[in-house]
């Protein structure tokens, strides 16, 4: 008999697990991280086991294209919340060569296009040990 796993159940938990890895990848790097970013690691993931799925025929350097450029607008739209509009002041990459606005720089976009490559790989475990067994 399989275990039923709602919709919203299976996005709250890709959702929990961006947070925390991302959290902690830049705490790592970082040595902090703003409750902004956790919520942005979240959606992020989702976004891309979602084109995951979508593109799951796609060449992996399509996918990492992809979710690059996924992340790097919801950077910039972050960003220009929370740094812009709301003055937090949780980064600034004005200092950064071809930077938009201080909120993106490819020197990042870079960065997003090869943590894609874990990323993907976690959306696929998460996927097949966990989702596959159950009936949605």
């Amino acid at each position: 008999m399989r275990k039923t796993l709602s919709v919203s159940l299976k996005y709250a938990y890709i959702f929990l697990y961006g947070a925390f890895i991302y959290s902690a990848i830049e705490v790592a790097f970082r040595g902090y991280t703003h409750w902004s970013m956790t919520l942005t690691g979240g959606t992020a993931l989702v976004a891309i086991y979602r084109m995951n799925m979508l593109m799951s025929r796609k060449s992996l350097l399509l996918r990492c294209a992809a979710g690059c450029a996924v992340i790097t607008s919801m950077e910039f739209t972050v960003g220009c919340v929370v740094n812009r509009w709301l003055h937090m002041g949780v980064w600034d990459y004005s200092h950064m060569p071809l930077n938009v606005l201080g909120q993106i720089c490819p020197l990042f976009s870079g960065a997003w296009f090869l943590l894609c490559i874990p990323a993907i790989a976690i959306c696929m475990f998460l996927h097949k040990r966990i989702f596959e067994n159950t009936s949605m």
